[in-house]
């Protein structure tokens, strides 16, 4: 949301805020889901998803917050699971018969 140079972001400030300004970075930091993993507190079991050519959701951030989870969490949790899709984008792959070939 801070990179100006990212597709879409500028135009999600006037719904979100522009978090270069402190009060709106505030705001969104507290919402935040990585930057609000607490040490040792025990989460479920997850399946982060991603698509290696998702132009809004970069393929490493399911990658950094499952990292965040395993790091941080309880011996309590549940395991952390990260599937990176090598052929989708944003919306998932065009291919309506993709959950039969998996």
């Amino acid at each position: 949301m801070i990179d100006a140079t990212i597709p879409l972001t500028v135009v999600e400030w006037e719904e979100w805020g522009n978090p270069n300004e402190e009060k709106f970075h505030e705001c969104m930091m507290e919402y935040s889901p990585i930057n609000n993993v607490k040490e040792g507190a025990s989460y479920p079991s997850c399946l982060l998803t991603g698509g290696l050519h998702d132009p809004r959701v970069q393929y490493w951030e399911p990658a950094k917050f499952a990292a965040e989870l395993r790091h941080k969490q309880g011996s309590d949790s549940g395991p952390v699971a990260v599937k990176i899709d090598m052929t989708a984008g944003h919306f998932s792959a065009s291919d309506r018969y993709k959950y039969l070939k998996e």
